[in-house]
């Protein structure tokens, strides 16, 4: 059912988004990763350390080996800063569902960049990859998440309660949202 691609290089009005590369750990540890601003939104708490920043980028710059690995660095095109980060996982080729997940450092929130870059992936999945469904969610005390997610032309289909445990040890309640392809070609068509 899904057609990968690894995670080609997608370019938007503002934006690259490109593999993250070793050369981006500090970025990453700076800009987002340990921000708790941004970590709060996450189940993993926020980095102490550059070391544990470290270990994470080598892992994903692994996880690039595997054609099945969808993961993206968000770099600003007017300064080359690397601000986010968005991802497609949990593939399931029996219905060709996946997620999405993203974050963006706290300092480029409320400019419109969260938006643009799940609207390449969405396109992304279900152009190129022949996604079936795309889901996310977000922390309902986050809403502005969600509103991305509206804008990328995805609808709120419930709230589950105590989805995720955060950090903290904190249970929070998630907004989860889907978007069909057959929806996204109709919304597509209409944008012409």
């Amino acid at each position: 059912m899904f057609n990968f691609y690894g995670t080609p290089t997608i370019e938007t009005d503002r934006l690259i988004l490109r593999r993250i590369c070793l050369d981006d750990t500090q970025s990453v540890f700076d800009h987002w990763i340990s921000d708790e601003r941004v970590t709060d939104n996450r189940v993993s708490a926020a980095h102490k350390t550059i070391a544990e920043t470290k270990v994470r980028v080598e892992k994903i710059v692994k996880g690039y080996d595997s054609k099945e690995f969808c993961y993206w660095g968000i770099e600003l095109k007017d300064n080359e800063d690397i601000i986010g980060e968005i991802d497609l996982y949990d593939f399931d080729q029996s219905t060709g569902n996946c997620e999405v997940s993203y974050s963006l450092g706290y300092d480029w929130w409320n400019k419109g960049y969260g938006t643009e870059a799940l609207q390449a992936v969405v396109e992304f999945a279900f152009i190129h990859m022949n996604a079936h469904k795309l889901s996310a969610a977000h922390n309902t005390d986050n809403p502005a998440s969600g509103r991305i997610m509206e804008k990328a032309g995805m609808k709120q289909e419930g709230i589950i309660r105590h989805m995720i445990r955060n950090s903290k040890g904190q249970y929070k309640d998630c907004a989860v949202y889907g978007l069909l392809q057959e929806e996204y070609i109709v919304q597509r068509e209409g944008d012409v």
